[in-house]
């Protein structure tokens, strides 16, 4: 693998999803329990409404919004204390460039995951 092209790709994805990010955790301000039905802009195929009471499937939906979508929806479709509650396990799910630059930006994530798995 050519890391000349790898590299610059990786600093792009960080930028993308630093660009999303909320200033504060507690800007995320969405639903807590009940249905959620993901726009077409962020799960164009597949799967579309997340039951937020259903733990599997609530981690899929936070799964996809922290990829694909942009600020706003993070803001109106994810709950900053699910989130926390969430991340030891979400962190592991999700990929690298996603949890290095929520962590880089809210290391208080990085205390609700277990001390085994923060180089993860």
């Amino acid at each position: 693998m050519d890391t000349t092209t790898t590299a610059p790709r990786a600093e792009v994805l960080r930028d993308r999803y630093r660009s999303r990010l909320p200033e504060r955790l507690q800007e995320l301000a969405g639903p807590i329990e009940g249905n959620v039905d993901l726009p077409l802009h962020i799960v164009w195929s597949g799967r579309t409404s997340y039951s937020l009471d259903r733990p599997k499937s609530r981690m899929t939906l936070y799964r996809t919004v922290l990829a694909e979508g942009l600020r706003e929806d993070l803001t109106i479709l994810l709950h900053h204390r699910l989130l926390t509650e969430q991340w030891p396990v979400l962190r592991r799910l999700i990929s690298p460039c996603i949890r290095e630059v929520w962590e880089d930006a809210f290391p208080e994530l990085l205390r609700t995951a277990p001390a085994n798995t923060t180089a993860a």
